[in-house]
């Protein structure tokens, strides 16, 4: 049986500054995982802190099948998208550990059926197009009628996150929910 060698090809996001390499290997089973430093990175991703140490890094989230890169600094792009792509492959065949899990005690316990609908509707409409780009939108909480989320990876700091939240997530949330008012990023 042969292997399937590693495909990972570039793909250019809505947000100048984020990166997504797109794979032919599944990274992990479900969701996300999000690292906006290296000393994170260190504690559960020796794959992220591999793309930390390169100097323009400065967030990296892991997806099913895709990793996105925030950089800092456009001059070198050129050179720095070999190094990433170069960092992921070397990474990914030396067969090194991806992710640590977290601690999923962090985890809320119970939510209330308002916030559950919401949260079916970011989960199964919102984050699968959002991925696309490179980004992940997750809910944190629903509270006197505004809906706070987490925007990561390409969605985090992308100049179409304010169009995104109000023009999209807002409106279809408003749909099924009419106590919603606002969508706000955290």
């Amino acid at each position: 049986m042969s292997k399937i060698e590693l495909e990972i090809n570039l793909e250019f996001t809505p947000n100048p500054n984020a990166l997504k390499y797109s794979l032919n290997k599944q990274l992990l089973v479900t969701g996300t995982e999000n690292y906006t430093s290296e000393s994170e990175a260190l504690t559960f991703s020796p794959l992220a802190a591999k793309l930390f140490k390169l100097e323009e890094v400065s967030g990296v989230m892991i997806g099913s099948a895709f990793i996105s890169v925030t950089i800092s600094d456009q001059d070198r792009l050129r050179e720095l998208n070999k190094e990433i792509m170069t960092t992921i492959r070397d990474h990914l065949e030396s067969g090194e550990l991806i992710c640590k899990p977290r601690d999923k005690s962090e985890i809320r316990g119970e939510i209330s059926e308002t916030s559950q609908t919401i949260k079916e509707i970011i989960d199964n409409e919102i984050r699968p197009v959002v991925a696309m780009d490179g980004g992940d939108i997750t809910f944190e909480r629903f509270e006197n009628g505004i809906v706070y989320l987490e925007m990561v990876g390409a969605c985090s700091g992308c100049p179409s996150s304010a169009m995104t939240l109000k023009m999209g997530i807002q409106n279809r949330l408003q749909q099924e929910i009419p106590e919603v008012q606002d969508v706000v990023p955290i």
